[in-house]
């Protein structure tokens, strides 16, 4: 047990809700001492500028910012609202700006508690595969959780095009486990990875309880890659 415990790798700690009232520079800092970090933007539009949500403006500083720092920082793009709508719907536009300005992954929150259509998650699996699999130089994040589970699920049991063998996701998707879809609510449990694909923990974490979680997440990792 220990032995699985000291080989589970810690492959990225992330600080979710980068915005306009921190300065990129100081992110840039942060990269340099403690790399692991991964820093989270989430994007919405119809709450752009409001706390959590960074202007358009905010991000290109803390792409020029990324950028000088030779490919060590690390950005994830938490897409929200409409721009998973537009995922759903398999329009890549946004998407494809993405790359170009640091980021690296892309975690699609196909919650209604993030302002998304989620009658479509059952119908949208193969235009999702399609998507992604036009983008293999990002890695896409599912949320896993109840609601999802009609996209995360389809993914996974599909053996359409671009949909990977069945029981297996895409080469460059992942999953988020967050039953708390992103609320904040600490989880009761975490599961250890599945032999089929990676995935990290979310839901409550913070400097209250941040050794705690740490220590059940590098154990149940059991020796796997986990975030």
């Amino acid at each position: 047990k220990k032995q699985k415990t000291s080989s589970t790798k810690l492959r990225a700690l992330g600080f979710c809700g980068a915005d306009d009232s921190v300065n990129p520079n100081r992110l840039g800092l942060i990269c340099q001492s403690y790399p692991f970090v991964e820093f989270g933007v989430l994007f919405r539009p119809d709450k752009e500028g409001q706390p959590r949500y960074a202007t358009e403006k905010w991000v290109s500083r803390l792409a020029s910012v990324a950028n000088k720092s030779g490919g060590k920082m690390q950005l994830a793009a938490h897409l929200c609202g409409s721009r998973v709508n537009e995922i759903l719907d398999g329009d890549d536009n946004f998407v494809s700006t993405l790359r170009p300005l640091g980021f690296k992954r892309v975690q699609i929150n196909a919650t209604a508690v993030n302002g998304v259509d989620t009658s479509k998650n059952a119908t949208s699996v193969q235009a999702v595969a399609n998507l992604i699999s036009r983008h293999k130089d990002l890695e896409f994040i599912l949320q896993k959780n109840e609601e999802t589970r009609p996209l995360w699920e389809g993914l996974l049991l599909s053996d359409g095009d671009n949909c990977g063998d069945s029981g297996k996701l895409p080469p460059n998707v992942t999953m988020l486990v967050d039953e708390s879809k992103g609320t904040g609510v600490l989880s009761k449990a975490w599961p250890t990875p599945p032999e089929n694909y990676d995935i990290g923990y979310a839901g409550g974490i913070g400097p209250a309880n941040i050794e705690d979680v740490l220590k059940k997440v590098l154990e149940a990792g059991n020796g796997r890659e986990v975030w």
